[in-house]
């Protein structure tokens, strides 16, 4: 028995003293500057499955380990790799700090906006184009949109001096808001009509850290709208960015600019700010698009091309401990421009936008709220009021008589001998805009070994008002409501693959519930990703597109659907949708070449069609109603019988598209490098599909489903950069195209295509249009140059856009671009230093 008691105590003191043989391994991950403890970094030993991640504080420990010699290697997103040799004794405990140093390796850039979090380009489930800081800095133009057309599967176009949009993947339009525009976290678009602000936006160039451009539905994460594609940007750090940057430019077109940041940590690790302003002045090239009244040629009534814009924004960050930050952001912009649409251009008149911003953002939650206001008192259709005014000149009024009532009414003489007898027809041709909208978000995530989860809510409120000018508020503001909860799973696989799947939920009070899928499958190669994607994306109609009343009725949203004299209805509209699959490949061949390649295929339906008539006068057939209320409530003065004409919105229609985006980057050296971007767009329409009928004239053409999109584009850079020199040279060649949008017509000639009500004709009147031939069909070049002085205090660059001054028709209702010079001047003063 003794023996027994002997051998018993041995086994208990066994695993004791196997733990008095073990020591751990303790340390912090920090940025090179010491200045940010990295949170999440990942720490293993070589050749061992043990490892941590970092904490909150940047701080990590490996326990249980034999005493010996270990290689600690250490990761982080958009950080060099690091590695350690460390010594474990028995029963201690090594202690390393690790510096890790931002890298600047292709494949290795963070980008944000595909899941939500930080993560390698190459680790993210989309194709993601990045345009860097330092495209930005070496850009000598005002107008950084740009910019967006260097980069792959982005359909750029340019309307003028000031005008630039993009699109993705098809189905362009003049009125666009199937892109969703989002800065710094927050939705950067207009209330009522969901487009984005683009040159009515409040961030100033200088201030710009990068943006990033997701190809492809993001709905999952960031609901409707965001259903072609996303563009974020993020703005500087004050505290990454500090000092007081000064910018004066100048360019043919009058084209003036002035521009200031300044950026300063107040009290180290706790208080920083920064400021922005700019004021940009300009005029457009010398067009007039034509309003035709009964088929005769009228210019623009009292047409402005000179542009000007006033904006700027202030941000305070306060960190009240490490790695938790509460900020505070507001911005205004006040603008004056001409701007397209589907029925002509409008006057923008002293539009302003102003937000105010508070976030609070940790490495595990982040929340957000924030409040957008629209303004506009005099903005106005320049198509619809110059017909007012040539119906009040045709009846014999004065011209000042014509120009006030132009504004609000056209004439309608009662005696055709005596046409100045008669009545004013409710024709409005002003826009106010008094809207404002209420964001609020929060948004959690946490990792456990290889699984990470993401959730989230979303909260938004429009709050539409027009003052009775463009929408049906007459009532008082339109308020519409909308809740999204969204969840994003990812599972590492080892370390050869990666799971993701995502969800979301979202119910809006117009057009009701829909879930958002998306799925992806990442396997790494090396320095890659081979990925394949499964997402879905929705396209809301706007308030515009339901609660629209427009030139005094004659357009109205359908929002509540109609009820017509035969008993049939039109449903209210429901969100366009789009299923997607993508396969691609994104990584580093050879340390010097990187490559982004994209194949994708769409399924879309439910499309919004353009404006048509859903009365058949012809038949007898009126409209009665739209929703509960009687038509001649909606549209005051309609006969007892009903509206003979109701233009509005209805879904329709299917089609599937299919495409390839490619870009490459090589690298000659570190100064010297090239891009090359390709993409194919491609598109089956069943023309024998009634429901792809848009226009409702028993035919399906062109015309109903209108892809507005290049089938090829190529585009090649080549840039070089010293720390005292650089210089870029950008060529963009875009196959021809057809464009149909509303009025609007740019299209090669053919006969039997009838679009509103004429035959297509190249250089040739079209309906209410004069038709300049398809868009497309050049090759553009840019140039660039730069110097950088007294250790980049100062730089002096210059820019020529359309160096050969080709014919670049880039989009209807707008001037070919013509060769645009642009030079700058910009000062950069150091940093302030901090109270300690």
């Amino acid at each position: 028995m003794k023996q027994i008691r002997t051998i018993l105590f041995i086994l208990l003191l066994f695993p004791l003293g196997m733990m008095a043989q073990t020591g751990s391994i303790k340390g912090t991950v920090k940025s090179k500057n010491g200045s940010e403890s990295l949170v999440g970094a990942t720490v293993s030993l070589k050749g061992s499955t043990k490892g941590a991640n970092t904490n909150e504080k940047g701080a990590f420990e490996i326990k249980d380990l034999k005493a010996g010699s270990y290689t600690l290697l250490v990761s982080f997103i958009g950080f060099s790799d690091e590695s350690r040799e460390v010594e474990v004794e028995a029963g201690k405990t090594a202690s390393v700090s690790i510096s890790m140093t931002e890298a600047d390796v292709f494949g290795q850039e963070v980008v944000i906006s595909a899941s939500k979090r930080p993560e390698k380009i190459t680790q993210a489930p989309a194709s993601v184009n990045i345009i860097r800081s330092q495209s930005f800095e070496e850009l000598p133009s005002f107008n950084v949109g740009e910019l967006a057309g260097r980069t792959k599967g982005v359909d750029y176009v340019r309307s003028g001096v000031l005008g630039t949009g993009l699109n993705i993947r098809g189905f362009n339009s003049a009125f666009n808001p199937k892109n969703l525009q989002v800065n710094d976290g927050r939705f950067s678009t207009l209330i009522a009509t969901g487009l984005p602000l683009g040159s009515l936006g409040t961030v100033v160039k200088e201030d710009i850290e990068r943006v990033e451009i997701i190809l492809g539905p993001a709905a999952a994460l960031y609901g409707p709208n965001a259903h072609n594609g996303l563009v974020n940007t993020i703005t500087k750090d004050p505290r990454d960015y500090q000092g007081t940057t000064l910018a004066l430019g100048a360019g043919n077109q009058n084209v003036l600019t002035g521009r200031f940041r300044h950026a300063q940590v107040l009290i180290k690790d706790k208080l920083a700010f920064k400021v922005t302003g700019e004021y940009t002045q300009g005029t457009e090239f010398d067009y007039v698009d034509s309003v035709y009244i009964g088929g005769t040629p009228f210019e623009e009534l009292e047409l402005n091309r000179d542009f000007d814009v006033l904006r700027g924004e202030a941000q305070v960050i306060y960190t009240p401990k490490e790695n938790h930050d509460l900020i505070f952001m507001t911005g205004h912009s006040n603008s004056n421009n001409l701007a397209q649409t589907n029925a002509g251009r409008n006057q923008i008149k002293d539009w302003r936008i102003h937000y105010y911003q508070f976030k609070y953002q940790s490495p595990r939650i982040f929340a957000q709220a924030y409040y957008t206001q629209s303004r506009t008192d005099s903005t106005y259709a320049i198509n619809q009021r110059t017909q007012n005014y040539w119906s009040y000149r045709a009846s014999g009024f004065s011209d000042e008589e014509a120009r006030e009532a132009s504004y609000n009414t056209a004439w309608f003489p009662l005696n055709a001998d005596t046409p100045s007898i008669g009545i004013p027809l409710n024709r409005g041709a002003i826009f106010k805009d008094q809207s404002s909208r209420l964001n609020a978000e929060v948004q959690a995530n946490q990792t456990w070994g290889g699984l990470t989860l993401i959730g989230g809510a979303q909260y938004q409120r429009d709050m539409a008002n027009s003052l009775g000018t463009y929408l049906l508020d007459q009532n008082g503001v339109i308020n519409i409501n909308q809740i999204g909860v969204y969840a994003q799973g990812e599972y590492k696989i080892g370390t050869k693959a990666k799971l993701m799947a995502a969800l979301r939920a979202d119910n809006h009070d117009l057009y009701g519930f829909n879930l958002i899928p998306k799925a992806a499958f990442l396997y790494f190669v090396p320095n890659g990703a081979v990925r394949l994607t499964y997402s879905q994306g929705i396209a809301a109609p706007t308030i515009l597109n339901l609660e629209a009343t427009i030139f005094g009725g004659l357009l109205l949203g359908n929002g509540a659907g109609f009820t017509l004299s035969d008993g049939s209805t039109i449903d209210p509209l429901q969100v366009e949708k789009i299923q997607t699959f993508e396969v691609g490949y994104k990584g580093t061949i050879a340390e010097r070449l990187f490559v982004d390649v994209n194949g994708y295929f769409n399924a879309s339906r439910n499309f919004l069609s353009p404006a048509i008539n859903i009365a058949r006068p012809t038949d007898g057939v009126l409209v009665t109603s739209r929703g509960d209320q009687a038509i001649q409530d909606v549209i005051p003065g309609t006969p007892e019988a009903g509206a003979g004409l109701v233009l509005t919105y209805v879904n329709f229609g299917r089609v599937n598209t299919y495409g390839i985006d490619a870009g490459l980057r090589y690298m000659f050296s570190k100064n010297l490098d090239a891009v090359l971007n390709y993409s194919f767009f491609g598109f089956n329409l069943d023309e024998d599909d009634p429901e792809n009928d848009g226009n409702g004239d028993g035919t399906v053409g062109p015309a109903d489903l209108p892809i507005n999109t290049p089938a090829n584009k190529l585009s090649a850079g080549l840039n070089y950069r010293n720390d005292m020199f650089f210089a870029n040279v950008f060529v963009r060649w875009v196959q021809a195209y057809d464009f149909f949008s509303g009025i609007n017509v740019a299209a090669a000639t053919d006969e039997e295509l009838i679009y509103n009500g004429a035959p297509v004709v190249e250089n040739a009147r079209v309906g209410r249009t004069w038709n300049y031939g398809p868009l497309g069909g050049f090759v553009n070049v840019d140039l660039a140059a730069g110097v950088k002085l007294a250790d980049n205090r100062y730089v002096i660059s210059g820019q020529v856009s359309n160096l050969f001054n080709s014919e670049v028709r880039e989009f209807v209702a707008s001037p070919a671009i013509g060769r645009l010079f642009a030079v700058e001047l910009k000062v950069n003063l150091g940093p302030i230093k901090p109270i300690k």
